[in-house]
């Protein structure tokens, strides 16, 4: 007899949330507009904008009034034009999208206990547990991964650049950009899903609900 209950359906949302929130967070490490970069009166062919991200920074330059080219330096651990902010969110943001994948899947094994009824005799066992604190500890990494863009936005903090990318060290104007919205939601949504997880209650499950 397999055991049917709304709390189950509960905890399916719960794993589509940690995958829409890996997905996302996987999305923003790729995105180069973390910061976005404005200079103080762009002339023809120079540099009016730039895209500082946490693995490359592309550069866009005005080539007339209705079209622009992009050029883009990805990071290595050798360059040095990378500041400590950067690399701090880099290793933040891999660690977080490491952990939100292996509790992904443990929310799998989870669910496959639970609807095979392969779970431990103990009513307060909760195969979950592992995969919410997974999920809480992805949150938080990449929650302080924003925060600390976030912070060196307003302080308008340099990048020494390449040479061949004529760019000044500090921006006229800068701003946050989507990157950080995208990474902010996955954020949430890993969060949304631990408290999900963690709230499961076999035994309140089967004091409820009949077996069929």
């Amino acid at each position: 007899m397999v055991l049917f209950n709304k709390s189950a359906n509960h905890q399916i949302r719960g794993f589509a949330l940690a995958t829409i929130a890996w997905i996302m967070c996987s999305t923003s490490m790729g995105l180069p507009e973390w910061r976005v970069w404005y200079l103080e009166e762009p002339i023809v062919s120079s540099p009016s904008m730039a895209f500082i991200g946490m693995w490359r920074a592309c550069i866009c330059h005005h080539i007339d009034n209705s079209s622009h080219q992009q050029a883009c330096h990805h990071y290595t651990y050798r360059d040095a034009l990378v500041p400590l902010d950067i690399r701090l969110a880099q290793h933040l943001l891999l660690v977080a999208n490491i952990i939100g994948l292996v509790g992904t899947v443990c929310a799998v094994f989870a669910l496959q206990q639970l609807y095979t009824e392969r779970v431990q005799k103990n009513d307060d066992y909760n195969p979950f547990v592992l995969s919410a604190v997974l999920n809480a500890v992805a949150s938080t990494f990449i929650f302080l991964a924003v925060m600390c863009n976030y912070f060196s936005v307003p302080s308008k903090e340099g990048v020494c650049f390449l040479p061949s990318f004529q760019m000044p060290l500090f921006p006229y104007a800068q701003r946050a950009g989507r990157a950080m919205g995208v990474a902010s939601v996955s954020a949430i949504l890993f969060l949304l899903s631990a408290i999900i997880f963690i709230s499961y209650c076999p035994s309140m499950e089967k004091d409820s609900l009949p077996l069929v």
